[in-house]
Formats: structure tokens, sequence, C-alpha cells
């Protein structure tokens, strides 16, 4: 197949097979380092040249066991990575892919074993933590290719994962929730609700970062397992304040600490200590028992509900794409009706020259 574009990661790829002059048959695949169509073309001639002279063009050491190099991998996961980004790849390679792969050189981990191994995990695990573990073995190896370890980067075919569903609550059910949450939470609940924060960034939220006068909130660090960090992102964002989420931090002015949400003493709170509030709200309130997201998952509903544009619901939610944002476009109500009302009229318009109506042309003279 001539150079393609991976679906899912975008970048272009080589795969094809070859006949070589001792009959057999071999597959050329990998990802150029330069990600473009022209690249792609020109690494699978040269894997191909490489293959009809017998072997790489400059003599390569073996590659290391996957075992080895996954604790290489890991020293540059904790580098660079948010500490639960790293954390999480580490649970991913010591329970799952390295007691797959452990004992195999880089260089064999291609794409039937990484089939193989994607098939295996389906019969007990969801379709989305499969591709979870098939993201982090991709960016090991993609490691170990920019390393010089292996030549290239077998590709790696994605399960399809159903869109998830997500619950919010109604505009009535908002309210109903503020009003029944205790005195001390039902600020956090409602700059939750009305500014579509994370739970973590609530927890890391200071005072230095709301202006009250200018109405805005500048969300610059958020809290995973007790470590503050910057927001899922990566970057930082400013999310404008209404009335009612202004009169309520207001009303919480405390000389606590730094923190606006906070303990008594004016330590953080940890998550395991914000569930029983709000569910405690929630039987109040007569509501289902709902976790913090769905504060987030209700804010954006709200904004599409009552027609904010899509880019604007991706910026104040600090969606790195848009794919994310696009599950909350179903409930925007104009949608389907401006798409329909474009046709409005159209009946009654004079056809332009040369446009056939019926079976007859008009043209203009």
């Amino acid at each position: 197949m001539p150079a393609y574009r991976d679906r899912r990661s975008g970048d272009w790829r080589y795969r094809k097979r070859v006949r070589l002059p001792d009959g057999t048959r071999a597959r050329v695949e990998g990802t150029p380092s330069l990600n473009t169509k022209l690249a792609a073309e020109s690494a699978e001639r040269a894997h191909i040249e490489r293959l009809l002279r017998g072997g790489p063009t400059v003599e390569r050491k073996e590659a290391p066991k996957f075992e080895v190099f996954a604790d290489s991998f890991l020293a540059i996961c904790r580098a660079k990575n948010k500490p639960s980004e790293a954390e999480t790849k580490e649970m991913v390679l010591r329970i799952h892919l390295t007691p797959a792969f452990g004992s195999r050189r880089l260089d064999q981990v291609g794409y039937a074993e990484i089939q193989d191994y994607a098939a295996r995990k389906t019969k007990t695990l969801s379709p989305k933590t499969v591709n979870n573990h098939l993201t982090v073995l991709r960016r090991l190896l993609i490691v170990a290719k920019k390393r010089g370890l292996i030549e290239a980067v077998p590709e790696i075919e994605w399960l399809k994962v159903p869109r998830p569903d997500f619950d919010f609550l109604t505009f009535e059910e908002g309210a109903r929730l503020v009003g029944a949450a205790d005195p001390g939470w039902s600020c956090m609940v409602t700059v939750a609700m009305k500014t579509g924060l994370r739970q973590g960034e609530l927890l890391a939220l200071r005072w230095e970062d709301v202006d009250l006068v200018a109405g805005l909130l500048r969300v610059r660090r958020s809290v995973t397992r007790g470590v503050v960090t910057v927001p899922k992102s990566g970057k930082g964002r400013e999310v404008p304040l209404g009335d009612e989420v202004r009169a309520a931090l207001k009303a919480e002015r405390h000389l606590r600490g730094p923190l606006v949400f906070s303990a008594a003493e004016g330590r953080m709170w940890n998550k395991n200590e914000c569930k029983h509030p709000l569910w405690r709200a929630c039987r109040k309130a007569g509501l289902r028992m709902i976790g913090w997201h769905v504060l987030r998952h209700t804010f954006a509903s709200h904004l599409v509900m009552r027609g904010a544009a899509m880019k604007v619901v991706q910026e104040l939610l600090g969606h790195a794409t848009m794919e994310m944002t696009t599950r909350y476009s179903h409930l925007s109500p104009d949608v389907p009706r401006q798409a329909v009302k474009l046709l409005d009229g159209l009946g009654s318009e004079t056809p332009p020259a040369g446009r056939q109506v019926g079976d007859k042309a008009h043209f203009s003279t």
C-alpha cells in the first residue's frame, strides 16, 4: 500500500510486502523521523533497498530486551511527565506490558505480537483500557526508535471504543443541589458547577488566582494524589465569573490561608474527604449520588444548551482538543434547527444562468 496517515496518531507511515531474491516475502513497515508523506515514501524505498542488499547499510547493535529498556523508559517518564502520569505508565508496564513482552528484544515486538496482545486483553479488559496500554507501548517504542535501538515503530491498530456516556444535572437539579449543600461546601459546589473546574483544580485554587473585581478566575495549578502540578492540559486558562459565583466567593472569603477551599486549619482537602459532603447534599436535595466531575459536565452541558459556541466551551474547559468537547454537541437545541433553516426559501429563488430546472436548461443570452 502507498504511504498513509495513521487515523489515530496522525503520523505518516508505510507498510508493504516485498519479494526477496531468495523467493521469500517480507514485510517492510515503519514511521519516518520526519512526519510527511514524502518522508514516508523515502523511508519505504530505503527500507526495501536495505532488505534487497541483505540487511541494514550500517551495523546495528542488538536491540535490548523489553524489560531492560522499560526501566530506562520509566526514568524518562518520571523526568518529563507529571507524577500521576508516570505512576500510571509504571503500573501498565509492571502489570501488563512487561509480563507480555519482557523477554523479547525490542525489535521482536512487531505488528503481529501487538495485535495478539490486544486480542488477549480484550477478553478481560475494556477496549478503552487496552488502547491505554497500547498508547504506553507505542510511546516506549517511539523513544526506542529515537535512541537508535530499533529501526521502525510497528503499526498499531486501535480498538474501536464507544463514545462514553456522561451524567449532568438539569438547571433545576443544580439549583436544588446548591441549596442543599452544607454552608461550608455550597461555595465549592457553586464554583464547580459555574466554572467547570476539575476537582483537582478546585482543591489547588488560591485566592491570588481569583479576581473578584474583574470577575475572572485563573486556573494555574491542580493537585493529583497530593502533588500540586499544572492543570491536566499542561497549561493554564482563564474563566470569567458570573454574578452567582462572584457572590458565593465573596461570602466564602476567609483568613485560614491561601487556599480558597480548605479545612479549618487551612490545609488542602483530599479528594476522599470531598465525597461525603457532596453525597450528603445529593441526599438532602433528593438527587442521585454523583461525583464532582458531574458538576464539570453540568457546566459544559448548560453552556451548550444555552447556545454557547463549541470552541468557547473547549477553551473554558481546558480541553487540549475539540474531540473531548464535541460529545456535548448533541445537547445544543439550535444546531439541527439552524441546519434545516438553510433550506428555507430555496424553492422561490430564480435559478441562475445555466442551472438545470427539471429536464430543461436555462441560459442567459
